[in-house]
C-alpha cells in the first residue's frame, strides 16, 4: 500500500471522510505520528483545493497546509460501486472522521450506528458546527461559531466593532479536540476492545476555548467584553507604543512588575499603592499605562527589547509571520519540514521515541485511486 507508516500510530487506519479544516486538520496530526489515513473525496475533491490565491504549483496553499501524509481516493457515494468500497474502508478502518452535516450519512449506511454494526472496534469521530441535537442544521463554519459563542464579542477594540480571529481558530481547536478524542479511544479500545462514537463541535470547542472568560461568567457572573489588547485580569499585558512601533510588554507578576519599572527609570511606581498589587494595577490601569508610555516612548523598541529581556521581564515585537517563522529557526525549533516537496510547518508535538515524520506530500486528487480501489476490492 505504498509508503509504509512509521511512529507511535503505526498501523492504525484512518477513514478520512471530512473536508475543509477541522477535519483535516486532525487526521493530518494522526498521520505525521503514523496513522494510514485515507482521504475520500467526492468527484468535485475538497473545497479548500479551490481556496485560492494563494497557490503553490496550481494547488492551493490552504489544501497544502492541512493533508500531507494522506493517500487520496474519489468515491461517489451515490453511485453503488464507490458506496460499497466506502463501506468496505469502513468496515476495515480503526478510525472514521467525518464532518458531514448531522444525520448525512445515515441515508448511505456510513453513519455511526451502521459502520459499528459491522465494525464494533470502529472509533467513529463526528465533527460539527453545534452539534447533532438542536444545532444540526445549523451550517459549521468557523465565523458562525466565533460570532455565536461569544468569542467575537471579546475581539476588538472597545468602542469598535467585533472582529473575527485572523485565523479559523474554531475549526483548529476543533481538529485538536478531535483528535485527542480519538486517541482518548483507541486507548478504550485497547483495554475494552469496544469502539465508540466521539462527537466534536465548534461551539462546544469555542466556550471551552474561552477559558478564563467562560469562567468570569459562570463561576464569576461577570459577561466579560472587548478590551482590545489589553487583559481584564493582568495589567500591563499588550502591546505599549515605543518611539518607533510596539511592544508587548507582560508584567504577570508584582515582581516582573518592578524590575520593568527599575528598566524604566520609574522604581517609584512599583511602591505607589495604586500600582503595588496586580489587583491594584488592574483597578487603575487607566492611570498606570500613560506612565508606562510616556517612558517607553523614549527610545526604541530594540533597544527596550534588548534591556527588558536582559532583566527577565517578558516582552516581544509584533511579528509579522515570515518573522515568526524566522524566530522559530533562530530558537532552534525547525518549525519547517518537507514532505514530498511541499513545505509545512512541522507537528507540533516533539517526541523523545516516536517522532513524526513527513512521508507523503499532500495528494491529487484521486491520486491513490487506483491502489485503494484494488486493496478495498481484494
Amino acid at each position: 500500500m505504498g509508503t509504509e507508516p512509521t511512529g507511535p500510530l503505526a498501523g492504525v487506519l484512518v477513514a478520512d471522510f471530512s473536508r475543509v479544516l477541522a477535519g483535516p486538520y486532525a487526521t493530518m496530526l494522526l498521520a505525521d505520528l503514523g496513522a494510514d489515513v485515507v482521504k475520500v473525496e467526492g468527484p468535485g475533491g475538497d473545497d479548500t483545493r479551490g481556496w485560492a490565491p494563494p497557490e503553490r504549483d496550481g494547488v492551493a496553499t490552504y489544501y497544502l497546509g492541512v493533508n500531507r501524509n494522506k493517500r487520496a481516493v474519489v468515491l461517489d457515494l451515490t453511485e453503488p460501486g464507490d458506496l460499497a468500497l466506502a463501506r468496505r474502508l469502513a468496515a476495515r478502518a480503526d478510525v472514521m472522521i467525518q464532518n458531514f452535516r448531522p444525520g448525512a450519512l445515515r441515508r448511505f449506511g456510513l453513519d455511526h450506528a451502521a459502520v459499528a454494526a459491522t465494525n464494533p472496534r470502529i472509533v467513529y469521530a463526528s465533527i460539527s458546527g453545534f452539534g447533532a441535537t438542536g444545532g444540526a442544521d445549523l451550517p459549521g463554519y468557523d465565523l458562525m461559531a466565533q460570532a455565536a459563542s461569544g468569542l467575537m464579542s471579546l475581539t476588538g477594540e472597545p468602542d469598535g466593532p467585533p472582529y473575527k480571529a485572523g485565523v479559523a481558530v474554531l475549526d483548529v481547536l476543533a481538529g485538536l479536540h478531535a483528535a485527542v478524542g480519538v486517541l482518548a479511544a483507541l486507548r478504550h479500545r485497547e483495554r475494552t476492545g469496544v469502539g465508540q462514537h466521539v462527537e466534536v463541535d465548534l461551539l462546544s470547542s469555542a466556550l471551552s476555548g474561552l477559558v478564563n472568560h467562560a469562567s468570569a461568567y459562570l463561576a464569576g457572573g461577570v459577561v466579560p467584553y472587548r478590551m482590545g489588547n489589553a487583559h481584564p485580569s493582568i495589567v500591563p499585558y499588550e502591546p505599549l507604543p515605543t518611539a518607533d512601533g510596539e511592544l508587548v510588554v507582560i508584567a504577570g507578576n508584582d515582581g516582573q512588575f518592578r524590575i520593568l519599572c527599575g528598566v524604566l527609570g520609574v522604581p517609584e511606581l512599583a511602591d505607589d499603592p495604586r500600582f503595588r498589587h496586580n489587583r491594584d494595577r488592574t483597578a487603575h490601569r487607566a492611570a498606570l499605562l500613560p506612565l508606562l508610555v510616556d517612558r517607553l516612548g523614549r527610545r526604541g523598541s530594540a533597544e527596550w527589547l534588548r534591556d527588558l529581556r536582559a532583566a527577565g521581564v517578558p516582552c516581544s515585537p509584533v511579528n509579522t509571520l515570515d518573522q515568526g517563522v524566522a524566530l522559530a529557526r533562530e530558537l532552534g525549533l525547525h518549525p519547517v519540514v518537507d514532505a514530498g516537496g511541499v513545505p509545512g510547518v512541522r507537528h507540533p508535538i516533539g517526541f523523545s521515541a516516536s517522532p513524526p515524520a513527513y512521508r507523503l506530500p499532500p495528494p491529487g486528487l484521486d491520486e491513490h485511486g487506483a491502489e485503494i480501489r484494488a486493496w478495498l476490492a481484494g
